[in-house]
């Protein structure tokens, strides 16, 4: 029983984690919005996009259980890991190539607000006792 309540728990923060991510590029985008218009709005939608995007990889990837490999599960997340780096970079390729933002400002601090949520998200959400 607590193998699935840790499951359910770990598959709890992944979702707490693409939340917050998502709001605080919409922070971002809202903000981007007042504060120059709708291209830097755009900017920092794509910025999100490339921060977020690449997360959802690593999870679906390097999430993957094997009872009877730890050695699989450890590879699953150095894979998945590397995977997440290619695909960032893959990703800043493309949006520079194909579509340049129109600020590059708020581009990078939705992407870099976007990350820092790795570090912020466990410690907005750690679970409070009730006593």
């Amino acid at each position: 029983m607590q193998n699935v309540s840790t499951h359910r728990r770990r598959s709890l923060d992944f979702k707490r984690l693409f939340q917050a991510q998502l709001v605080a590029t919409m922070v971002i985008m809202i903000l981007a919005g007042t504060v120059s218009g709708s291209q830097a709005v755009l900017s920092a939608f794509v910025g999100g996009g490339v921060s977020v995007l690449p997360s959802i990889y690593f999870v679906w990837r390097g999430t993957r259980r094997s009872a009877k490999q730890p050695r699989r599960n450890v590879l699953n997340l150095y894979q998945a890991a590397m995977g997440k780096f290619g695909l960032t970079v893959a990703l800043f390729a493309l949006v520079f190539s194909l579509v340049p933002p129109s600020n590059p400002a708020f581009f990078f601090v939705a992407y870099v607000v976007a990350q820092l949520m790795y570090w912020l998200t466990p410690w907005l959400v750690r679970e409070r006792s009730t006593l």
